[in-house]
């Protein structure tokens, strides 16, 4: 047995299988008892018996409750997100008839309501880290289901931005609140969930740049932005009606955070009225990105704006200045050896053709 955040755990192997699981006690010799009560249950047989009385609300409880507080907040958010679309499917099943073939029916209905491939895939990968958790420690399942179901086909590539024309109409359609948020992430290129939990203690008006801590970033690291001109003035103006109740910039009627979720249906209602297609709230990130390129910023500056891990991510928009790379070639010119070798080269050609 071992002790983690203050409670004993057994960690038992049986027939080639490991089973770890909370004894849910500080107490030893209590400990002890439930461990020899799971052993005596596992030779009986007994102990797997009990997988199938596991409800998935119970399941998808534990799981919020023990490894919510392991993640960023962003990521608890998206959990939250996807159990909107898991629960309603899953919850009157328990955890030993969640099946390859069940998984497979739920992935059909969540593309004939028109899911994009991201979405199933981000939905599939928290119930697997579910089962994979119910599995290695709980002693919830037997095995991962999700391990035999293949994932979505995603286009990662998916290059829309807004050209000038859709931002005048889609800030034309915009309501107030919601303009000042579109505004402020075309020139912070910030992700949905970091600029609606922005706080004003991440703001450095006399600096003017904006420090997202490493909780609320998406790679766990901290990232200063620089705010132009543009971002600094919706700061001011936001400033002058900050409220007392919440510390966040962009807060709703009650001066609390906006949800993401309704922020999200809002912002489709608005892109329906200004006629604008295939886009999401992600894509004012690619529009910020996109227009950093096409006026040849560095891709190593774009990255780290952008937050991303590595610049490799970034060279998706690498396409967007050809005409920036024309210096890396233009420096061969400056070569005498080049001239040489070119004109080397071309009295061969002509010697060989005659």
């Amino acid at each position: 047995m071992f002790r983690r955040k203050g409670v004993w755990w057994t960690c038992i192997r049986h027939n080639g299988r490991k089973i770890q699981k909370s004894l849910e006690t500080p107490d030893w010799k209590l400990a002890q008892a439930i461990e020899a009560k799971i052993r005596a249950d596992i030779t009986e047989g007994k102990f797997f018996d009990k997988l199938t009385t596991r409800s998935f609300k119970d399941f998808m409880d534990r799981f919020m409750r023990e490894h919510g507080p392991r993640v960023s907040k962003g990521m608890r958010i998206r959990y939250k997100v996807c159990l909107n679309s898991l629960m309603p499917f899953f919850e009157n099943y328990s955890i030993s008839e969640i099946n390859p073939f069940l998984i497979s029916q739920y992935k059909v209905k969540r593309r004939e309501a028109g899911k994009k491939p991201a979405t199933i895939n981000r939905e599939l990968a928290m119930l697997s880290k579910a089962f994979s958790l119910a599995v290695k420690e709980w002693g919830w399942a037997k095995e991962n289901p999700l391990s035999k179901v293949s994932k979505e086909k995603e286009d990662n590539q998916k290059d829309r931005w807004l050209t000038r024309e859709e931002e005048e109409r889609l800030l034309s359609h915009c309501p107030q609140w919601l303009r000042s948020i579109v505004l402020f992430d075309l020139h912070t290129g910030m992700r949905c969930n970091e600029v609606l939990s922005m706080e004003w203690s991440w703001v450095d008006l006399f600096r003017q740049t904006l420090t997202i801590p490493g909780a609320f970033a998406k790679n766990g690291k901290p990232r200063t932005i620089p705010l132009n001109k543009s971002a600094m003035s919706i700061l001011v103006e936001k400033s002058k009606v900050r409220s007392l109740q919440s510390k966040v910039v962009f807060f709703n009627e009650a001066g609390k955070k906006r949800d993401i979720a309704k922020i999200g249906n809002v912002f489709r209602q608005t892109l329906k009225k200004a006629g604008i297609e295939d886009f999401s709230f992600h894509c004012l990130r690619h529009t910020f990105a996109t227009r950093l390129a096409q006026a040849g910023v560095d891709l190593y500056k774009v990255s780290k704006l952008l937050g991303h891990r590595d610049i490799g991510t970034t060279q998706r928009y690498a396409h967007h200045y050809p005409e920036s790379l024309r210096d890396g070639v233009d420096i061969l010119e400056k070569s005498a050896n080049f001239d040489y070798i070119l004109t080397t080269l071309e009295k061969k050609e002509a010697g060989g053709l005659l």
